[in-house]
Parts: C-alpha cells; structure tokens; sequence
C-alpha cells in the first residue's frame, strides 16, 4: 500500500509581501491571488479590503478559497512583529522602509529572521540607481545574493506614478503647471508600477529561481521636459519643465519634510541623471512576463483626466 499524499502536498506555501498597500505591493497582491497562490498581505495597520482576512493564526491556509490574501501586520517600527509575518512562508517580497539612508540597518536583521524561519527566496525591491556592492543598497543586494538560496534583486527606473498621486511632482504639477529637477536636459525610461508588479510576480513565483538582478525599464527614455509637453498634450492643462541646481534641490525636497540626508540622496541622483545615468532601456519586462511595458504616452493618455483643469461654472 502507498502513503496517502498530505493533504496540503499540492498547496504552495504562501508568499510574503511587505508594503501590501503600497504601490508596488497591492498589485502583487493581486496578481498572486489571480494566480490563486497564497498571500500573506503584510502591513502596519490591517487594511480595510473584503480581499484580505485577518491572520493571526499559525494556520497560514485560507479557509476560503477564494480569499487567498490574508493580512499580517509587520511594522519597521517594531521588529518583532516580523516573526509572525516570515513564519510558514517560502518567498517574500521586501520593500525597505521609507526614507532610510541605512538599510542595511534594518533590513539585514530581517533577513536574518527570515532565514532561520526557513525563507527560501527573497525578491528585494531596490532602485536602478544601486548596483550591489554600492554603498546602502547595493550592500543589501550582496547580503541577499549570499544568505539565500533563491533570490532577486529588482531595480526599476522612475515610476511613472511620481506625476499622479501624493509625490511631490505631482503636486507640482496640479498646483503650479510645473515639474522641478535638477535632471537638466537628462533622460528616463520611466515605468509603469504595473510593469514592476507583473515582474515581481513571476519572480516570486516561478519554479527555477531567477536568482539575478533584473533592470527594469520603460520602452523609451524621456527628460522631463518631454514628460511636461506629454502631459501638457493630452489634458491641456500648461505644464513645464524647470530645471534647477542639485544644491537649490536638495533644500526644496528638505522644505516638503523629507529628512536632510535623505534629500541630499534624491537630489544626487537628479544630478546623475543629468549626467546620464539613467538613459537607457532594457527588455527585462518583455523577457519575464512576455508582454510589452507600458510607454509613457500610454499612461499619460490613460491618466490624462487626472491632470486636466477642472472647469468651473457659476
């Protein structure tokens, strides 16, 4: 007589995703729990979403097919509820904590929970901006690469997301028609969060780790001012490009309350783009997911009522 096959044997473990309400992280939640794959949503407060139950449970399985997403809650805050968070996963998606210029301070005292949690694949949501080995980030990158077996590092270029929303471009825009940089006349292959998501997906999914940095990308770079006359065309609201020093930049991104060191980072990197750091384009979305990003008039189109001026009547 054969053993009976466990009853959870055909069940992948869940998967982790940190900052399950951010950008990033909701729509990899969604597209895990169209996979039907569980999911554990993790964030500081439970959100209010009919997909997500709450886990407080050492039952990691869903009970309801259906709700394949449950929510944990893991603060940076408070490292001690990551436990319960990276306990009964097998891969997690790690978005660092915002605003750090020390990531390796809090991050590798996660990674190391992780591992001695039985964590097996790490997928790390980091910037085109930092190659491993780098300083900051690029330890990170080093740290995962060595202590896993399975991982991923994903390197997006700038969102396209930054002109809608809370950033402060788009602010900039809707209030005063402008966008502020200190990039110049430098390029970006801006992307689509939906591309990185669509990515991140695969990686955290697929049967052979991938076990790479990946270089995500839009299909065209652009300047800002080319980003200004885009959106300036589809909505017909007047927006410009205004191009200032890194020094007067750094003192702008410091008066919206960011903290002084972590403005002088941003500010830099406008400065690399400037010199052209970011004038490139990979096919890392169309290799992983087999589908074209989006391009940047796509998304302006789409977004185009976000921008156009309300019209007033009396």
């Amino acid at each position: 007589m054969t053993d009976s096959p466990s009853p959870d044997a055909s069940v992948p473990q869940p998967v982790l995703v940190l900052g399950a309400t951010g950008k990033t992280g909701r729509r990899i939640v969604d597209g895990l729990v169209a996979r039907h794959h569980p999911v554990r949503a993790a964030s500081r407060q439970q959100p209010t979403d009919d997909r997500l139950t709450d886990d407080r449970s050492a039952d990691h399985r869903p009970t309801n097919p259906d709700a394949v997403a449950r929510h944990v809650t893991s603060d940076w805050a408070d490292p001690v509820s990551h436990r319960a968070a990276v306990t009964g996963v097998h891969a997690t998606y790690l978005i660092p904590p915002p605003g750090t210029t020390d990531p390796a301070a809090q991050l590798d005292p996660f990674l190391d929970l992780a591992r001695d949690a039985g964590v097996q694949r790490i997928v790390l949501l980091s910037s085109s901006a930092f190659q491993a080995g780098d300083p900051g980030f690029g330890q990170v990158h080093t740290t995962i690469a060595k202590q896993f077996p399975q991982w991923a590092v994903l390197r997006p270029s700038w969102f396209m997301q930054n002109f809608v929303g809370e950033h402060p471009h788009a602010h900039s825009i809707l209030r005063d028609g402008e966008i502020v940089t200190a990039t110049g006349a430098g390029r970006v292959a801006f992307i689509d969060v939906a591309d990185i998501a669509a990515v991140a997906v695969r990686v955290l999914t697929d049967s052979t780790p991938h076990n790479t940095e990946h270089l995500l990308t839009g299909p065209q770079a652009h300047s800002y001012a080319d980003v200004a006359a885009m959106i300036s065309e589809v909505s017909g609201r007047p927006v410009r490009h205004t191009a200032i020093g890194v020094d007067t930049m750094h003192r702008r991104l410091a008066s919206f309350g960011i903290p002084d060191a972590f403005a002088a980072i941003l500010a830099g990197m406008d400065g690399d783009i400037a010199a052209g750091s970011e004038d490139r384009t990979t096919s890392t979305v169309s290799d992983v997911t087999g589908r074209a990003p989006t391009s940047l008039r796509d998304f302006c189109t789409a977004h185009a009522d976000h921008w156009r001026p309300t019209v007033r009547t009396r």
